[in-house]
């Protein structure tokens, strides 16, 4: 009785020893399961703690006013649709008005950007204005197409709109009389004119005035014998453009200096633009815009010169 007990308590206490190890290994095993499963979520957080958090791009909002240089409209209108199609909170209202316009409005602070095809006046040179070259204008003397002359030298030019020279058969023309139409005196095209053909004398008193560009253009298609001058965008089989000394303008020409008709086109800003103006004019300038549509718009890139 006594070696058949012992051998049952043997029995009994291996059983009670195995169980208290397999539980005590199911414990180590829970624990060890516990701890693996904590550190990767610790090291998670860490390095999402750790991680820079993205900017949010803010949008555009705002409104912007360019005034000025009815030359340079055509160029800003565009690139003012374009923006306003990727940025759907800004607006920007362009008017003409002249170069001359423009600078006083930005200096004044009735315009964010002032457009103009030549530097700011004297008066204007402390005012803050910071330039933005945006595109370079070629400009032609256009006449009416019943004019049969296809060339006038400079000289000849110059003396057509001093007044000296009255009539087409001076120049190798028909006996016609030459109806000079002019820009006003805040235009930059006016400007330009002068300082490059007239080498800063004064114009002609007689003649007519228009107010822009395109103004300009549609006097010389309707007055038989008439003459002009509009930057190339404004330039079409309505009208005819004249050589100088023989030469046509062209991106070559300009480029060779053998044709010096031409304005380096500014948007001025009061101070350092700030946006939604200072995006608007980079637009502007971006390769995208520079590479397509200044061309398409007969305008040349405003680094043209510097390469």
């Amino acid at each position: 009785m006594f070696k058949f007990m012992s051998k049952k308590g043997i029995t009994l206490t291996l059983s009670a020893v195995l169980m208290m190890g397999s539980l005590a290994a199911c414990g180590t095993k829970t624990e060890t399961n516990n701890g693996s499963s904590a550190s990767p979520a610790a090291s998670t957080a860490a390095s999402t703690s750790a991680a820079p958090t993205a900017t949010p791009k803010t949008e555009l909002t705002g409104t912007v006013t360019a005034s000025g240089s009815s030359a340079l409209l055509p160029l800003v209108k565009q690139a003012a649709t374009e923006f306003m199609e990727k940025n759907p909170k800004v607006t920007i209202n362009v008017t003409a008005g002249g170069s001359g316009v423009g600078v006083k409005n930005v200096a004044d602070g009735t315009s964010d950007i002032g457009n103009s095809d030549v530097e700011p006046a004297a008066e204007f040179k402390d005012k803050g204005l910071v330039d933005h070259q945006v595109a370079i204008a070629p400009f032609a003397f256009i006449v009416n197409k019943d004019v049969k002359v296809d060339n006038v030298t400079k000289a000849q030019a110059a003396d057509i709109y001093m007044g000296k020279i009255t009539n087409w058969k001076e120049v190798g023309g028909s006996d016609a009389k030459i109806v000079l139409v002019h820009r006003p005196d805040s235009s930059g095209s006016r400007t330009l004119v002068k300082n490059i053909i007239l080498d800063g004398k004064e114009f002609s008193k007689d003649g007519i005035t228009q107010e822009n560009s395109g103004a300009m253009k549609t006097a010389v298609v309707g007055q038989s014998g008439s003459i002009g001058y509009v930057d190339t965008p404004y330039i079409d089989d309505t009208v005819k453009a004249l050589k100088i000394d023989g030469v046509a303008f062209s991106e070559d020409n300009i480029k060779n200096g053998s044709y010096k008709l031409y304005g380096v086109e500014h948007m001025y800003t009061k101070g350092e633009a700030k946006d939604p103006a200072k995006a608007f004019i980079e637009y502007m300038m971006s390769k995208e815009f520079q590479g397509k549509q200044v061309r398409d718009l007969k305008f040349l890139p405003a680094d043209l010169l510097k390469k």
